[in-house]
C-alpha cells in the first residue's frame, strides 16, 4: 500500500504574550491509502491543530507534511488550496454549511469549483444516498442537526476526495443521531475507497478505524493497529 499522508517530526508553537506555547512536539506517523485512521486525545491535546497541519490549513514550525505525494512546505498558499480542492474533503463538528444555499447547492459547491458539468445531478444522487432526497431544496435552518451533518457528508464526498478529514463529526449530535451519521460516513467511505482520518475524543468511534494515534499534551502517546485492520 502507498502512503497518502506522511508526517515527520512535526512541531507547532504559538506566541502567547511573552512566552511560547508548544502545542505539538515531534509528531511522526504515516497513513496508508484507503486506510481508516483516528487521532484521539483529551481536549487541548493538539488534535485539531494536527488536522490543520495535515491538511495544509496551517504550517508547522518544525517537521514536514507530505499529502498526496506533495511536500506541503514547498507549496504556496494558492497551491495548497488547489490541492485541497482536488484531493481533500472535510467534515466539521459544526457542519459549516452556507446558510444562504439549499442542501443541493451546498453539496454542489465543491463540484462547481472544479467546473464539473454534472454538478447538480451528482449532488442530488449523493443527497439521495444519505437519505435526504426529499430535502434537497431546504436551507440549513430548515434542517435538524443530523440532517445538516448528512448534507455535510454528501458535500465532503462530492468531489471524490482522495483523503477525508472528519473533525469531531458527531460532536454536536445526540448519541442516536451521531451513530446514524457514523454508519453513513463509513458506508460512503467504503463505497468511494477514500482514506478517512477522524479526529475524536470518542474511543468507541476510534475503535472502528484501522489505526489509532493517541495524543496527550501535544505528543504521541501510542500509535496502534486495531483488530479491524
Amino acid at each position: 500500500m502507498s502512503k497518502i499522508l506522511k508526517i515527520n517530526g512535526l512541531g507547532k508553537t504559538y506566541n502567547s504574550g511573552s512566552r511560547q506555547l508548544t502545542v505539538l512536539q515531534n509528531i511522526s506517523f504515516d497513513v496508508e491509502k484507503g486506510q481508516t485512521f483516528s487521532i484521539v486525545g483529551p481536549s487541548g491535546s493538539g488534535k485539531t491543530t494536527l488536522l490543520g497541519l495535515c491538511a495544509g490549513l496551517d504550517q508547522p514550525n518544525a517537521g514536514t507534511v507530505e499529502l498526496c505525494g506533495y511536500d506541503l512546505q514547498t507549496l504556496n498558499e494558492d497551491e495548497r488550496a488547489e490541492l485541497r480542492n482536488k484531493e481533500v474533503g472535510f467534515i466539521f463538528q459544526n457542519f459549516q454549511l452556507l446558510p444562504t444555499l439549499t442542501a443541493l447547492e451546498n453539496v454542489s459547491v465543491p463540484l462547481e469549483l472544479q467546473s464539473a458539468q454534472d454538478a447538480s445531478s451528482r449532488a442530488r444522487k449523493l443527497l439521495e444516498k444519505v437519505g435526504l432526497g426529499d430535502r434537497i431544496h431546504h436551507y440549513p435552518s430548515q434542517l435538524s442537526g443530523g440532517e445538516q451533518q448528512r448534507v455535510a457528508l454528501a458535500r465532503a464526498f462530492s468531489n471524490r476526495p482522495s483523503i477525508l478529514f472528519a473533525d469531531e463529526p458527531t460532536g454536536n449530535l445526540d448519541e442516536e443521531t451521531g451513530e446514524k451519521v457514523i454508519e453513513l460516513l463509513f458506508e460512503l467511505n467504503k463505497d468511494a475507497g477514500t482514506t478517512l482520518v477522524i479526529i475524536s475524543h470518542d474511543l468507541d468511534l476510534a475503535a472502528r478505524t484501522q489505526q489509532i494515534l493517541r495524543l496527550k499534551g501535544g505528543q504521541i502517546l501510542t500509535n496502534e493497529t486495531t483488530a479491524t485492520f
